[in-house]
């Protein structure tokens, strides 16, 4: 795809697989990226110390990723923390809730964090906005459905009388299909730039580095990526030709 003359995105980037995913995609499309992060009070805050070295070195792979990557925004969202009681806010074990979620699930977090990119985006004259939700395979989050994400758009283009777009650009695809993204924009060195310096782990546990990265290994978001790691590694070839 060519660039988009003239035309600038913003990415919810928290330095986890999905976002530097998506990061890459952006860089690859628009003329200008900038990126924006949230310190919500995650058990994991880890991440926050990772993004800018992740981002860093996507930017070191290509001279032209680094010529159009812009500002980062890092917002304090503590308020959300305050009023969530999950596991992802809380020291408190991971498991499914009686509404059918998994307790990690932060009420309102998505919708939060695309509301405040489109603040900022309006401020900065940014019409697209990009995010890694993903309805294919996730945690039954029911704000990373596309149905949410369309609605959304409606909403913030309504309130702001603005035209925005917003993209996912993983919404249909596997975890497998992530990593075989992550490849064909990057090469083998944005993968390997994921796997060691993204971080997914909800318990923010960097002290192992396994075949598919950092983490503790038993959580959720350490299952999901192990098996997605696995599936790519074991069908390289047919996953990088489908994702295509």
């Amino acid at each position: 795809m060519e660039l988009t003359e003239h035309e600038a995105a913003l990415v919810l980037y928290s330095g986890g697989q999905d976002s530097a995913t998506c990061l890459a995609w952006a860089l690859e499309r628009f003329a200008r990226v900038e990126t924006i992060g949230f310190a919500y009070g995650q058990r994991h805050a880890i991440e926050l110390d990772t993004r800018l070295k992740l981002r860093a070195g996507m930017a070191a792979l290509k001279p032209g990723w680094a010529a159009r990557l812009g500002e980062d925004h890092l917002l304090d969202l503590a308020v959300l923390g305050a009023i969530s009681d999950t596991s992802l806010t809380r020291d408190a074990e991971i498991a499914m809730g009686a509404e059918g979620l998994p307790n990690s699930f932060v009420p309102g977090r998505n919708l939060l964090f695309f509301t405040l990119a489109g603040a900022v985006a309006y401020r900065r004259g940014i019409r697209h906005l990009v995010g890694g939700m993903c309805e294919t395979d996730y945690s039954g989050y029911p704000d990373c459905r596309d149905d949410t994400l369309k609605a959304l758009q409606v909403a913030l283009n309504l309130g702001m009388d603005r035209r925005f777009v917003l993209h996912t650009p993983l919404m249909w695809r596997d975890k497998p299909a992530t990593w075989a993204m992550a490849e064909r924009l990057g090469g083998p060195g944005l993968v390997e730039l994921i796997r060691v310096d993204s971080h997914s782990c909800y318990l923010g546990d960097r002290t192992v580095l396994h075949d598919w990265g950092y983490g503790c290994g038993h959580c959720p978001a350490c299952h999901l990526r192990a098996a997605g790691w696995q599936g790519f590694a074991t069908n390289r070839d047919k996953i990088a030709g489908a994702a295509t």
